[in-house]
């Protein structure tokens, strides 16, 4: 009599480690790390990196203040490069990043042009959706149509179909409206903030330290706005998507799009 031997289970996947969530390593590179170089003690640690790394001086100040402006446009578009994200939230990320990248080339002391400057990303996205609506592209259409780059051209074609759809393009026509005018009351809030809080000259101890504190004040909040905006404008669009093509339709789903408008066709 052979030994009956104890059933064993078929082998779980080993669990994949939980990682460090990405909003963590974005709020590092775009908002801590800048201003922990724009800080002249970091933590009361007597730490400063235009001092220890720069030498200091209005050239050390200059150089990490540089810094701090290219480190998020460096993160940003790796990120763009090497996930190969292509959402319509990535790419208008990607956007602003350079534009607050090339800003930081503009030297003004603290006062009314710095808070203008440090307010035109929002401004001009505001204004750029806004001024869309005046010809056949609104802004939302762009950045819809550049998150399906990656897809077929048969379930591009689906999505181009459904944003011209007279009911969803009215949706999102609305979407684009949402968009500029919460960048725009962005651009407001930003401008006064830092109107309040940098007075310094450029190049100075006390203007970096005071660039740092608006960025602690406004980044997160500018960020929130910003997705609001992009949020009620997706929602918005979705609402319309489903209303024309059924209840499973979605946006971002172009091949499953592709299907229903198939079978409303037949």
């Amino acid at each position: 009599m052979t030994v009956p031997t104890p059933s064993t289970s078929p082998a779980k996947p080993p669990r994949k480690k939980a990682g460090v969530p990405k909003t963590v390593w974005d709020l590092l590179f775009t908002l801590i790390i800048p201003i922990a170089i724009l800080s002249p003690n970091i933590l009361g640690s007597g730490i400063s990196i235009s001092e220890q790394v720069f030498g200091g001086g209005v050239t050390g100040n200059v150089r990490a203040y540089l810094l701090a402006a290219l480190i998020p446009v460096v993160y940003v578009l790796a990120d763009l490069a090497i996930n190969r994200t292509v959402s319509g939230i990535a790419l208008l990320g990607g956007v602003v990043a350079l534009v607050r990248g090339a800003l930081a080339f503009w030297y003004v002391d603290g006062g009314p042009l710095f808070a203008f400057k440090d307010s035109v990303p929002s401004l001009l996205f505001g204004l750029l959706a806004l001024g869309s609506l005046l010809t056949k592209t609104p802004i939302f259409r762009v950045v819809l149509d550049a998150s399906t780059l990656t897809e077929s051209p048969e379930n591009r074609a689906a999505t181009q179909k459904a944003l011209h759809d007279t009911q969803v393009n009215g949706a999102v026509r609305a979407a684009t409206v949402s968009y500029g005018l919460v960048e725009l009351v962005s651009s407001v809030i930003n401008y006064f903030v830092n109107l309040h809080l940098v007075v310094g000259k450029f190049g100075s101890d006390s203007f970096n330290a005071q660039v740092a504190q608006a960025n602690a004040v406004m980044r997160i909040p500018g960020l929130v706005l910003s997705l609001i905006g992009v949020g009620v404008g997706i929602w918005l669009i979705q609402v319309a998507v489903k209303k024309r093509y059924g209840k499973e339709a979605d946006i971002f789903s172009p091949e499953k799009l592709a299907r229903l408008q198939e079978a409303g066709a037949e």
